[in-house]
């Protein structure tokens, strides 16, 4: 049995841990909401502009002059999946989820004979795709100096997975990401953005015949595929942010309440022991008096 020393270090050791918890849980909530409104109002213009490059993409249809990063280069042969985590720990199962993800998606493509590349955007992804999947990296991005983030790093993402298709790196593209839906809730998500792909929202079928495009369908998406790309990945960025606050705020929540339990056990067993230590020198004392 630890003696009243060592529990007493011990409780006072839990009691600090809780409050670096308590603190890191309040910080959380606070970056959280910001997080979540960016998320929330990013959403919106992703719909929009998926919705009028779906209505162009049914008008273009397979014809010859459909840009390359609609109709790709007619194989599948090289998958590239780009994997987004964060730079920091202590976020729960955050960033295991979105490489769990990623890990099973590489290894069934692998099964069919498809060639997969990584390409990884934060450190905790990259750190645990590095001890099987490590052979198959091409890149790296490294976010750990954005405070906040902004469309001009998605778009520096976009531009790297743009110039690696333009050099015939890869045939598909898909980006893996945990979509925000609350605290307790954060959903690992896979969307193919090379070739696009898209889900026709209601109303994209009238976007062709409500608009004449000048100069052309065809040049207004080659135009747009590539923004539609970036649009993408920042939309990701957004959602990865708010979720890995959520899931640290939940992680952080959890931490302090074990730590609470683990006081409370430690102060009872430090009671019992010190109680046990005041007997034990009772006894000592009536058995000394009785000798004499």
């Amino acid at each position: 049995m630890p003696n009243l020393k060592d529990l007493k270090n011990r409780i006072a050791s839990v009691k600090s841990t809780r409050k670096i918890t308590k603190a890191m849980q309040m910080v959380a909530a606070a970056k959280l909401r910001r997080a979540q409104e960016a998320a929330e109002m990013a959403r919106p213009y992703a719909e929009r502009m998926q919705t009028v490059m779906s209505g162009l993409a049914q008008s273009v249809g397979n014809s010859d002059g459909a840009p390359r990063l609609l109709a790709g280069t007619g194989r599948s042969d090289v998958h590239l999946l780009v994997v987004m985590t964060s730079e920091r720990g202590l976020c729960g199962g955050f960033n295991s989820t979105i490489v769990r993800l990623a890990r099973n998606r590489a290894e069934a493509l692998t099964r069919q004979g498809k060639t997969v590349k990584i390409l990884t955007v934060g450190k905790k992804g990259r750190e645990q795709l590095r001890r099987d999947q490590s052979d198959r990296f091409i890149g790296h991005v490294d976010l750990s100096d954005v405070k906040r983030l902004g469309y001009a790093e998605a778009a520096r993402i976009a531009t790297d997975v743009l110039g690696l298709f333009d050099a015939g790196e890869f045939d598909v593209a898909t980006i893996f990401f945990n979509r925000f839906q609350s605290v307790i809730s954060q959903v690992p998500t896979a969307t193919q953005i090379i070739p696009a792909q898209f889900d026709a929202p209601d109303g994209a079928a009238e976007v062709g015949a409500q608009y004449d495009y000048e100069p052309s369908e065809e040049a207004v998406l080659e135009d747009l595929l590539p923004r539609g790309v970036a649009t993408q990945i920042f939309t990701a960025l957004l959602e990865n942010a708010a979720s890995e606050q959520g899931a640290r705020m939940s992680a952080m929540d959890n931490a302090t309440r074990n730590a609470g339990d683990m006081i409370e056990r430690l102060t009872i067993e430090y009671n019992r022991s010190r109680q046990a230590v005041i007997t034990n020198e009772l006894i000592e004392i009536i058995s000394g008096a009785e000798a004499l």
